[in-house]
């Protein structure tokens, strides 16, 4: 008789899903020695997109059928096994999670509430924006988070156009005016993006809105400077893409309410503004406080060993942004915790897939140590700018333009090639360059 080590992944974004991905195609035969293996991922969405491209589906940008990825399908091709549903509860005595039951969009039960046994569980459901309590954040302000949030905005904002288009009235103070509150790498690409694709969909026969005149993005942070978590140059050469974009750049600007047409600041001054977009701070789901008994902090992350190891159970780990890891070497050896990056969910993905057998034989694990590539931003279809970081260069290197674009697509590459491997990868991409090569020749004729 062999026992069945049943390893749960909850929350399949870029870590989540890369993981049960190649712990699938590792015990594919679900037999690993002594031991068979099963992998179960569970998640409350049908299907995965890398949550980088959000803002590129908000703006239009983006076709979903070549980037959104259903979990069933995943599921089949890698071996592992998926549960729909939101995780509720975390039962440590009996090794149990509790998976609330889910309804489709009129209010049908598809799945009822579940409980999933676990031998190890790994816990990698991403973060959320925090408003910090700002009042009419809630009933007023749009977020980022989802797929679901980035199809309603990019809806609302064509519906915007077409309400411009169809009156015969002069346009309101507020109309057309799209404010992004919080200027990480969200808001910045988010506004860049935007001038582009705002500027197609009127050119489709919406004549009587002027895109120079009637059209305007402000991008408004805290913060001294955009993109504060990086440096001032990084920061300076982002702001001046913008600026020449045609982007409001507005620092030091702290928002202290929200209203249903505009955006008041603590100065007193306030914006009009049609549609309002909130991508300001960084938290774990209010939910993960607390959850089965386990530490976490104020941001409601889980903390962890430098295995990853919940610090309250150890068959229990977090990773992503959910998760607060320790990383030594932040500000200058003073110690601090990985920030909430994708490529340290990669990381960590990859690392505690380098230890599942050192898992599940319950031997001594090995650190994690997050090593920073740097950051990377896009401004739009052929620009971006950020630092590349790594032994290789000896210390920290700016890179911005068509280089630091070509970068920003290699990071997705690698999430890519971790679900689908390099054949499909370089299948996919070839036939892009093909198509939008003839694309352009009919263009030219």
């Amino acid at each position: 008789m062999t026992k069945e080590h049943r390893i749960v992944i909850v929350g399949g974004g870029a870590g989540g899903l890369e993981l049960a991905t190649k712990l699938g195609d590792r015990f594919r035969s679900r037999n690993s020695g002594s031991k068979k293996v099963s992998v179960i991922l569970v998640d409350k969405n049908r299907t995965h997109l890398w949550k980088p491209k959000l803002h590129e589906v908000a703006a239009g940008s983006m076709d979903l059928a070549d980037q959104e990825l259903d979990y069933i399908a995943q599921a089949h091709w890698h071996h592992f096994s998926f549960r729909l549903g939101e995780l509720t509860g975390i039962d440590r005595v009996n090794r149990q999670i509790q998976v609330a039951p889910f309804y489709d969009d009129a209010g049908v039960l598809i799945t009822p509430q579940q409980t999933i046994q676990y031998d190890t569980l790994i816990i990698s459901i991403g973060s959320l924006t925090n408003d910090f309590g700002t009042p009419g954040v809630e009933q007023y302000a749009q977020r980022l988070e989802s797929l679901v949030d980035a199809k309603r905005f990019h809806l609302r904002l064509i519906n915007a156009c077409l309400r411009a288009q169809a009156q015969t009235k002069p346009l309101e103070a507020h109309q057309l005016q799209v404010v992004i509150i919080g200027a990480g790498a969200t808001g910045v690409e988010l506004a860049a993006e935007l001038h582009r694709t705002t500027r197609a969909i009127i050119s489709f026969g919406m004549d009587r809105v002027d895109p120079e005149k009637d059209l305007k993005v402000i991008l408004i942070e805290a913060a001294p400077k955009i993109l504060p978590a990086l440096s001032a140059r990084i920061s300076s050469a982002a702001e001046k893409l913008l600026t020449d974009l045609g982007v409001e750049v507005m620092t030091n600007a702290k928002v202290k309410e929200i209203q249903s047409d505009r955006v008041c600041l603590s100065s007193g001054v306030e914006i009009p503004a049609e549609l309002i977009v909130w991508a300001a701070g960084v938290k774990a789901p209010d939910f993960l406080n607390g959850i089965g008994g386990l530490e976490s902090n104020r941001a409601n992350q889980l903390l962890v060993l430098p295995t990853l190891q919940t610090t309250l159970d150890p068959h229990i780990f977090a990773m992503g942004d959910c998760a607060a890891c320790p990383w030594p070497e932040a500000n200058n050896g003073k110690g601090g915790i990985v920030p909430p990056r994708a490529q340290a969910a990669h990381q960590q993905a990859s690392h505690l897939f380098s230890q599942i057998n050192q898992i599940m034989d319950g031997k001594p694990l090995r650190p994690y140590q997050y090593r920073d590539f740097g950051s990377l931003v896009s401004l739009g279809e052929y620009s971006s700018v950020g630092s590349m970081m790594g032994g290789l260069i000896g210390g920290s290197l700016m890179v911005e333009g068509l280089f630091a674009k070509l970068m920003y697509i290699s990071l997705y590459k690698l999430h890519q090639l971790a679900l689908h491997g390099w054949v499909k990868v370089a299948l996919d991409t070839i036939s892009r360059l093909i198509h939008r090569r003839t694309h352009s020749i009919v263009k030219l004729h």
